[in-house]
């Protein structure tokens, strides 16, 4: 990366923000499954936007395939740095070694790969692990005792969110033997998959009257399963508990109508530091860390969801 990293130094006075005008950025989104994608699509646009980047779209249409053809096509057009939100977390060696060899640094956005960290730059995304946890310690706190059976909607299958959200809430759980994850089921994170997921777990558990609460691993799904609970006749947020992460601004309407109990924030700007950590690089080929993690928020109904919502609605998602 010594010609880029030279063309970068050069060009440091006319930088916007960090970073050149003349840098070209490829970006492969996984697509636009949930509020939260579409809001971390906006906000990496307006960030390029900012810094005088030329950013290059491509969504994926949740298809690790076009995700690849994506990324070999911005290598082709010898591309200054590829950014890639990838579906699912295996089968990325082969294009990440195209892109090291083509000398075009890779940074991931929330999400993780199971391949050689030196195939790539850094990695921006919060702890999913984390995420989890905090969700399962606040059911823990929410039901002080009380038996709780859990269903639980998993993210796409493969994903790194899905298996890290999932590990993380079994361990925010572990030790409370009044807690048993009784049905557990992928929705990919969308909320028409979310609703015919829950309609479901619904019927299989006695029209829902034996199911105490809903952990979803993101928002969309919660939404969804909201609507099917409600359908059943069941009030969501009393008579079945919901807690789920993203903390995008649907969910805070439905916690404002007291439709469900908690949610986990996943900051949508994963560019921003990506960009930043880019910028650095291009200058003087200062390497970041391996991992650039985002900070993470419990939010519940004690927390003017109302309020929330209106700070968000305008934020893309």
């Amino acid at each position: 990366m010594l010609t880029k990293t030279l063309i970068a130094g050069s060009t440091a006075l006319t930088l916007t923000a960090g970073l050149a005008a003349a840098q070209t950025v490829g970006f492969s989104q996984i697509g636009s499954e949930s509020g939260w994608r579409a809001a971390e699509t906006t906000v990496t646009r307006q960030q390029a936007e900012e810094r005088g980047i030329d950013l290059k779209f491509s969504d994926a249409q949740q298809k690790q395939e076009n995700q690849i053809a994506a990324l070999r096509s911005f290598i082709a057009q010898g591309v200054d740095a590829i950014l890639v939100a990838p579906v699912v977390a295996t089968g990325w060696d082969a294009v990440l070694e195209e892109a090291k060899e083509a000398e075009i640094p890779v940074v991931l956005l929330d999400r993780m790969v199971d391949s050689d960290k030196e195939l790539y730059l850094t990695a921006v995304g919060s702890d999913l692990v984390e995420e989890g946890r905090v969700a399962g310690r606040w059911l823990v706190d929410e039901v002080a005792g009380a038996e709780c059976r859990v269903v639980e909607l998993q993210g796409t299958t493969g994903s790194s969110p899905a298996i890290d959200r999932k590990k993380g809430f079994e361990e925010g759980i572990a030790g409370a033997d009044n807690i048993e994850i009784v049905r557990s089921q992928t929705g990919d994170f969308t909320r028409a998959r979310g609703k015919e997921v829950m309609e479901s777990f619904l019927q299989a558990e006695n029209g829902g009257k034996d199911i105490c609460a809903l952990y979803a691993h993101n928002d969309d799904m919660a939404v969804g399963a909201i609507q099917a609970i409600k359908e059943a006749g069941l009030k969501p947020g009393t008579d079945i508990k919901v807690v789920s992460i993203d903390a995008v601004p649907d969910i805070f309407l439905a916690m404002a109508a007291g439709e469900a109990n908690a949610t986990v924030e996943l900051t949508p700007n994963m560019a921003g530091p990506a960009f930043d950590a880019l910028a650095a690089y291009w200058k003087d080929g200062t390497m970041p860390e391996k991992f650039i993690q985002t900070e993470s928020k419990l939010y519940t109904q004690a927390d003017d969801p109302q309020a929330v919502y209106e700070q968000r609605k305008d934020l893309g998602y």
